[in-house]
C-alpha cells in the first residue's frame, strides 16, 4: 500500500496545475477602506459585493473591510503587497502613494465645478487607468471625495486669517502642505483619525474636508465657520491588484468590471447630491458660511499656479500638467458657451 507521503504527493501533482475556479473554489477579493459602515459608499459596495456574488454563481466574492478595521492607508498599502489584501479604497494621499501623477487631479484651485471635473475625467481617465496598470493595479471606479473646503473655529476669509491659526495637515501629504507652506502657514501634521482629538485640545483649530466628511467625521462639531470657497476637489478610487483580477476567468472578470461601473455611476450621482444636502446640515447645525474677501480667490489661485509649478518634477512631469490643464481650459470653454 502507497504510504500517505506518497498519495499526498500524487494528489499535489495531480491538482498543482488547477485554477481555484476550474475547481470551484470561489475567488475572494478583499477590499479595505475607511468609510464607516452604513454610509452611501459602504452600502454600494455592499451593492457591487452581492451582485458579483450572484452574477457569477459564486466563483468570486468581493468583501470590504469598512472604517479603518485594516488600518490606515499606508498600512492598507503594506498588506496589499503582502497579498493580505488584494484591494483598496483610497483617497487622494493613498493614491498618491501609487501613482504620485494622479495628485495632479487634486491642485488647488484647478476645478471650479462639478462639470469640469466629470469633463477633464472623461478625457484623461484612459491615461491615468494607464499609469495605475503600470504600477499592477487596475482601477474599479473613482469614488471622488467632492469639494474641499476650510472648516474653523474662527472666520477665515482670507490667508491673513489661516495664517494666525492652527492649521490641520494630513501627515505625509505633499500637496497640502506645500499649499499650506506657499500660503505662509505653519500646519500641525497629524493622521486623520488624530484630528478629531485635534479639534477637542486646541491642538488645531481649522481643518480642510468636504461637507460631507465634516459630517461623517463629526468634525463640524467642533467649529463654526466654512470658508465658502472650495480650495480643492479631493480624489478618490478603489483599486485592486490587476494579478488578484487576472486569476479569474475573462468571463467573471468582464463581470466584475461591469458591476463596478454601474454602481461607481451610482456612487459619484449619489456623492454630488449629498455633498450638497450636508452644506444645509451644516447650516441647520449652526455653522455660518463666511464668503472670501474678493481678492482671497485671486490670492488662493496665484499660491495655486506656484504649488503647480513646485510639485512638477515631484509628484507629475509638465506634458501631464499641460494636458490636464488644458483639459480644464476645454470644459471651461464649452461651460462658458453653454
Amino acid at each position: 500500500m502507497p504510504s500517505a507521503r506518497v498519495i499526498a504527493a500524487l494528489f499535489l501533482a495531480l491538482t498543482a496545475g488547477i485554477p481555484a475556479f476550474a475547481a470551484g473554489a470561489a475567488n475572494t477579493i478583499k477590499i479595505a477602506t475607511v468609510a464607516p459602515e452604513g454610509s452611501t459608499w459602504m452600502n454600494l459596495m455592499d451593492e457591487l459585493s452581492e451582485r458579483v456574488k450572484t452574477e457569477t454563481d459564486g466563483r468570486v466574492k468581493v468583501r470590504f473591510y469598512p472604517g479603518g478595521v485594516q488600518g490606515d492607508e499606508k498600512v492598507v498599502l503594506r498588506k496589499m503587497i503582502t497579498g493580505q489584501l488584494q484591494g483598496a479604497g483610497l483617497t487622494g494621499v493613498g493614491l498618491g502613494e501609487l501613482a504620485p501623477q494622479l495628485r495632479v487631479l487634486e491642485l488647488p484651485l484647478l476645478f471650479r465645478t462639478q462639470d469640469e471635473v466629470r469633463s477633464v475625467h472623461q478625457r484623461m481617465d484612459p491615461e491615468f487607468e494607464a499609469i495605475l496598470e503600470k504600477r499592477g493595479f487596475t482601477l474599479l471606479g473613482w469614488s471622488e471625495v467632492g469639494f474641499i473646503y476650510l472648516f474653523s473655529k474662527e472666520p477665515v476669509r482670507n490667508g491673513a486669517d489661516l495664517r494666525r491659526m492652527k492649521a490641520w495637515l494630513w501627515e505625509g501629504d505633499p500637496l497640502a502642505e506645500a499649499f499650506l507652506n506657499e500660503l505662509g502657514v505653519s500646519p500641525v501634521p497629524l493622521g486623520v483619525t488624530d484630528v478629531m482629538t485635534g479639534l477637542q485640545t486646541g491642538l488645531v483649530e481649522a481643518v480642510y474636508v468636504s461637507p460631507l466628511a465634516a459630517i461623517a467625521l463629526q468634525w463640524f462639531s467642533r467649529v463654526s465657520y466654512v470658508t465658502d470657497l472650495p480650495v480643492t476637489h479631493a480624489l478618490g478610487a478603489v483599486v485592486v491588484k490587476s494579478d488578484a483580477l487576472a486569476e479569474l476567468s475573462a468571463a467573471d472578470r468582464e463581470t466584475v468590471m461591469r458591476l463596478a461601473r454601474d454602481v461607481f455611476g451610482k456612487l459619484a450621482v449619489a456623492t454630488e447630491k449629498e455633498n450638497l444636502r450636508a452644506r444645509e446640515v451644516l447650516v441647520e447645525r449652526g455653522l455660518q458660511f463666511v464668503k472670501p474677501d474678493p481678492a482671497t480667490r485671486e490670492e488662493f489661485e496665484a499660491i495655486g499656479d506656484r504649488v503647480r509649478g513646485r510639485l512638477t518634477g515631484k509628484l507629475y512631469d509638465e506634458a501631464l500638467l499641460t494636458r490636464v490643464l488644458d483639459a480644464v481650459d476645454a470644459a471651461r470653454t464649452t461651460g462658458a458657451a453653454d
